[in-house]
C-alpha cells in the first residue's frame, strides 16, 4: 500500500469498524491506560448525535487577524490558506481547526462545509465557532464546534497553515492522528496506537457488556467492577457460552 502523504499509518478495516461502535468514554480509558491523559476535546457541541465519526486529522490553524494582512469579505481561494485546505482535505479525513478557542467569528460556514462533505471528509471540528449553523444539521458530515456565530472567519482569524501540528479545545492533534466521535464528544487517538486501542477498546467494551448486566441484576461492584479473578473466569465462561452479538 503506497504510503499517505499525511497519514502515517492506516487502520485496518476491522480496527476501523471496531472504532465505529466503541464509545469516547471507553477510548479515553485505554489511552490513559498508555499514559495519555488528555485527549478528550472538552466543551464541544455535537451538531449530529446520530452519526459517528472515525477518521484522520486534517489539520487547519488560525492565528488572530490583522488588517494589513487580509481581513477582506473576498477571499482569494489560490492563496488563502482556509481555501486551500477546504480543496485539499480528502476523503476519511477530518478538518480540525485551531481557532484558539475564538468565537467572536465563525472559522467558516455552511457553503464550505458542503463543499467539504462532497469531497469525502469524515468530519469537521473547531474549537471556535460555526456560521449558517442550521444548515449543518442537513449534511451528512459529523461536526464538532464550541459556539455560532454568524460572523464571517476573516474579521477574527487569519489561516497561516494547514497540516501541521495544532492544539484544538486544549488537545495536541497532529495530522494524521485518529479521532473518534459520538454524542458526548471527540477523542484524539496517536496514529502509531490507534490499531492496537481500536481492538483494545472492543474488548474492554464486551468485559463492561457483561459486569453492566451484572450490575442490572442487582449485583453489587465489589469484585465485580473492577472485575477480580472469579468474575473473569465467569466472563470467560459467559463469552463462550453466548453468541457472538457484538461487531
Amino acid at each position: 500500500m503506497e504510503k499517505h502523504p499525511t497519514r502515517p499509518h492506516t487502520l485496518s478495516a476491522e480496527a476501523t469498524r471496531r472504532l465505529k461502535g466503541t464509545s469516547t468514554a471507553t477510548l479515553t480509558t485505554q489511552l490513559l491506560k498508555r499514559g495519555l491523559r488528555n485527549t478528550f476535546l472538552g466543551g464541544l457541541q455535537v451538531l449530529r448525535p446520530d452519526l459517528r465519526m472515525v477518521g484522520y486529522a486534517f489539520t487547519l490553524r488560525y492565528a488572530p487577524a490583522r488588517e494589513d494582512r487580509g481581513s477582506a469579505v473576498h477571499y482569494d481561494n489560490s492563496t488563502d490558506v482556509q481555501r486551500l485546505a477546504v480543496e485539499a482535505i480528502g476523503p476519511d479525513e477530518v478538518l480540525v481547526i485551531d481557532a484558539r478557542g475564538e468565537t467572536r467569528s465563525a472559522s467558516l460556514g455552511h457553503i464550505l462545509a458542503t463543499r467539504i462533505t462532497r469531497r469525502g471528509a469524515a468530519g469537521i471540528v473547531t474549537d471556535g465557532a460555526l456560521r449558517d449553523l442550521g444548515g449543518f444539521s442537513e449534511l451528512p458530515i459529523s461536526t464538532y464546534v464550541r459556539a455560532a456565530h454568524a460572523t464571517t472567519s476573516s474579521v477574527i482569524h487569519h489561516p497561516v497553515d494547514m497540516n501541521v501540528p495544532i492544539g484544538c479545545a486544549g488537545v495536541l492533534v497532529m495530522p494524521g492522528d485518529v479521532l473518534v466521535g459520538d454524542a458526548e464528544g471527540v477523542v484524539v487517538i496517536p496514529a502509531a496506537m490507534a490499531e492496537e486501542v481500536a481492538h483494545d477498546a472492543y474488548e474492554q467494551e464486551v468485559l463492561e457488556e457483561f459486569i453492566l448486566a451484572k450490575v442490572d441484576a442487582g449485583g453489587g461492584i465489589n469484585g465485580l467492577y473492577p472485575p477480580n479473578e472469579a468474575t473473569l473466569a465467569e466472563f470467560e465462561q459467559w463469552r463462550r457460552d453466548r453468541p457472538a452479538t457484538r461487531a
